[in-house]
């Protein structure tokens, strides 16, 4: 994992898997079996990032191991570092840290931090990391922390390669220039094109995609589904600044406009069929594998499908949309 721009396929998705962590090893060795490399962790309101992937570092040391993403806001530099480091450790040439800004629900709401200079904080954050991951001595003063002395004790044989979770063209631009690769989400196939062209910077840099994932070919039920995820992120201003660059603007307005206006169910119903079908990857497990290879054909280098298993198995799931499938 820490050589970015390698020739290998790599086939990742999304965990954990709505189970108890305790009984994930089936589901690793599982994944193993299918021919799946890679397994991107989420941190949202469920399991932190990091204890899964500690489980199959322990438990399955075929897969790479990823994060995407852990906030920059809601570790300490330091200890975000110190939990990198010790991954690093575990999983060694196995693990990648995915640092990103977050949302202002996550940062402010949910854990009570200012959600402050989100781009400066992450280019920050990322500068540092990488600074103590050598095992030197940091003595810095960034424009959104100072940091006095620290020093990483414990210095991976491997340090982790960082990937910086990006949307629009000053985070993709910082992505290419200062970190290993990239975190993309919430964009279609097509849209790949445009997000990766704003990378840049010297030497190949790995892709990583979240691909949400509705594995039924139950179209109105696939599309129900949908709605509801893209009304709950694309009013997140990040996110619908997102889409307006990748051009929804007009296609969002007016569900932008009802959900403002306390409209939920209004919201959902104005939400056009071609915007869900962009951005959830539905159909039978072979028109969701060709999907999810579009992705890989127009510059994500690890696909990592989130399944949501809708009138499916999720064993099913794994299993039909698996490499080896």
């Amino acid at each position: 994992m820490s050589a970015a721009g390698t020739t290998q396929p790599r086939h990742g998705i999304t965990v954990p898997f709505d189970i108890p962590l305790h009984q994930h090893r089936r589901w690793f060795e599982l994944l193993v079996d299918l021919g799946y490399t890679d397994i991107w962790s989420m941190e949202v309101d469920g399991a932190d990032g990091f204890t899964p992937l500690a489980l199959a570092a322990a438990w399955t040391p075929a897969l790479n191991l990823g994060i995407a993403i852990a906030p920059v806001f809601t570790r300490g530099p330091a200890l975000l570092a110190q939990t990198a480091a010790a991954m690093a450790d575990a999983a060694p040439g196995r693990f990648a840290l995915g640092v990103g800004s977050s949302s202002e629900a996550i940062v402010q709401r949910w854990n009570g931090l200012a959600f402050e200079e989100p781009y400066r904080k992450a280019r920050d954050v990322l500068r540092f990391l990488k600074a103590a991951m050598t095992g030197e001595r940091v003595e810095a003063e960034f424009s959104t922390f100072t940091t006095r002395g620290f020093r990483l004790s414990r210095v991976p044989e491997q340090p982790p390669s960082i990937y910086l979770a990006a949307l629009r063209p000053g985070m993709l631009a910082l992505a290419g220039r200062e970190a290993d690769g990239a975190i993309l989400n919430w964009l279609s196939a097509e849209d790949v094109k445009k997000a990766v062209a704003e990378i840049g910077g010297e030497g190949p840099k790995e892709v990583v995609a979240r691909i949400f994932t509705v594995p039924t070919e139950d179209v109105a039920t696939a599309r129900a589904v949908g709605r509801r995820m893209i009304a709950a992120y694309m009013n997140v201003e990040a996110y619908a600044q997102f889409q307006r660059w990748l051009g929804r603007g007009e296609l969002l307005a007016g569900m932008w406009e009802k959900w403002s206006a306390g409209d939920r169910r209004g919201a959902l119903e104005a939400i056009p069929d071609e915007v869900v079908d962009d951005l959830i990857v539905h159909g039978s497990f072979d028109q969701c594998r060709d999907k999810i290879a579009q992705y890989a054909r127009n510059g994500v280098t690890i696909p990592a499908p989130m399944i949501i298993p809708v009138g499916v198995d999720l064993e099913d799931a794994v299993r039909g949309l698996a490499p080896s499938a």
